[in-house]
């Protein structure tokens, strides 16, 4: 059985599977497990915007899915919507795509976003085709279960479980890169 402070770190390093932006010696690392269809995630990913926008230099920030399949039907098709654009090394704009259009996250949409941020659409309909990134996505989902998180948003600050607002999320932030920890 695991303890409290064991519930409230991240037990799973930052890596190679990750999806990551920002400086790779940066003092402040957050960590945000979400999933494209849940509206509270949303909400997370506009607060998350606004800390990347404002401290980009200096904040490394890293995505990983956390598709809750059994109550959002998109939310899997779109986290391999983004994973097929990361193999075009487009993660980004299709990450912001999907979280700026929650509303568009059927196959059709998808691959309209596909169109808008410039993939090579013939390869994206075939790794969609095949459910390419499907096995991976869900192995990583099940991985999360096993270390301990159990929804989404869950968002990490420096290995640490931050449960707050988006505007304390980024006062938090500015608060441990001003302090040094």
């Amino acid at each position: 059985m695991m303890s409290d402070s064991e519930h409230t770190k991240l037990r799973i390093p930052v890596n190679d599977l990750d999806h990551v932006i920002g400086p790779t010696n940066a003092s402040v690392v957050v960590v945000n497990y979400g999933d494209y269809e849940c509206g509270d995630c949303h909400v997370r990913h506009l607060a998350i915007q606004k800390v990347v926008d404002q401290l980009m230099g200096s904040v490394r920030f890293v995505y990983r899915h956390f598709p809750l399949v059994k109550v959002h039907p998109n939310a899997l098709r779109a986290a391999e919507a983004a994973e097929a654009a990361a193999a075009q090394n487009k993660f980004w704009e299709m990450h912001h795509r999907l979280y700026t259009h929650p509303e568009k996250l059927g196959n059709r949409e998808l691959r309209r976003h596909g169109h808008e941020i410039g993939l090579d659409l013939d390869r994206f309909d075939r790794e969609m085709a095949s459910s390419t990134y499907a096995d991976r996505i869900l192995k990583g989902y099940y991985n999360s279960i096993t270390n301990g998180i159990t929804g989404a948003p869950t968002t990490f600050i420096n290995g640490v479980l931050y449960s707050m607002t988006g505007v304390e999320l980024l006062a938090a932030v500015k608060s441990i890169l001003e302090s040094g920890q």
